[in-house]
């Protein structure tokens, strides 16, 4: 697991402490004496087995590689040397080559420094040509997933389809069994508009290329947690109010739940974990705390498996 923002306190924290309980092995990208040193500044031991990438002495050994993936993309050397300066997107080619199995990065940057040299560099995954997102949201006594509320601005009923497909089976490499809500402001037939017609294609989209899943919509939040309120507005509903796998209609929407649920409930949410890539690669909030890096860490290793 690489981790390119190593000059962070919160990020060295979390990789002592996944050390310590061997949650991951850790690879730090950075100047080790400046690495070091902000460590001991901080009361942070970073044990030895902890490795640390200087970039200045791996730069150049990427530089071929770099210019191969993209080709084409009227980049040149000089271009190159200079992009490769980012230890994000060193770091992405770092996990490109196989070196480490995933990424962490977020805590300092925008989501799109991480995500972009993903895209370019790690693409897609063969069986998806989008990258969605979930977030883990811990409440007491269950596990609610939400998604995408990270990546996609307003996903098409396809694209719909495929980002609750992706959360399905995120889910389930989870050991979560799926139930999915796709969420609107109308369940069943009892509202109107083209982001209900849009939800009701991507359903029937989804049924009809995986019978396996559980599903339900278009369909409200309510009824779609509570059991009371299915019985009586979507008596016939397959999750009966006990979904667990909530894609929202749009960003707007799924952003904005997610961190009202986060923040009012006080409760842990871990993500967003990104879908659709051909390796692990986690964007973090530059809010994040330790226990929430600590927690990326540690999904992007079991995705890593």
């Amino acid at each position: 697991m690489i981790l390119p923002e190593s000059y962070e306190i919160r990020i060295l924290k979390s990789v002592a402490i996944c050390s310590d309980s061997n949650i991951a092995q850790c690879v730090l990208l950075g100047d080790p004496k400046k690495i070091y040193s902000i460590a001991n500044d901080n009361g942070i031991n970073l044990k030895k087995n902890i490795e640390i990438i200087d970039p200045i002495s791996v730069r150049q050994k990427y530089l071929a590689r770099f210019l191969e993936i993209r080709k084409g993309k009227n980049i040149n050397e000089f271009s190159a040397k200079k992009q490769l300066e980012d230890n994000t997107v060193l770091a992405t080619l770092i996990l490109e080559s196989n070196h480490v199995d995933g990424l962490v990065s977020g805590s300092i940057n925008t989501t799109s420094d991480t995500i972009r040299p993903a895209l370019q560099i790690i693409k897609t995954n063969p069986q998806s040509l989008l990258v969605s997102s979930i977030f883990f949201m811990l409440l007491p006594n269950q596990v609610l997933i939400y998604g995408d509320c990270a990546i996609n601005i307003n996903p098409t009923a396809e694209e719909l389809a495929v980002i609750a497909i992706q959360s399905a089976d995120s889910a389930k490499m989870f050991g979560i069994e799926p139930r999915i809500a796709m969420l609107s402001y109308s369940t069943g037939c009892s509202g109107f508009g083209y982001q209900v017609e849009k939800v009701k294609e991507a359903t029937s989209i989804i049924k009809n290329r995986r019978s396996d899943l559980i599903i339900d919509g278009p369909i409200q939040y309510d009824a779609a947690v509570s059991n009371k309120v299915a019985k009586l507005k979507a008596p016939s509903s397959p999750i009966s109010g006990s979904a667990n796998v909530f894609i929202f209609p749009d960003l707007n929407s799924g952003n904005i739940a997610y961190k009202a649920v986060q923040r009012s409930s006080r409760i842990v949410s871990i993500g967003p974990m990104l879908q659709g890539l051909r390796k692990p690669v986690n964007d973090l909030s530059r809010g994040a705390s330790v226990e929430d890096i600590i927690y990326t860490i540690a999904l992007t290793s079991i995705q890593s498996e």
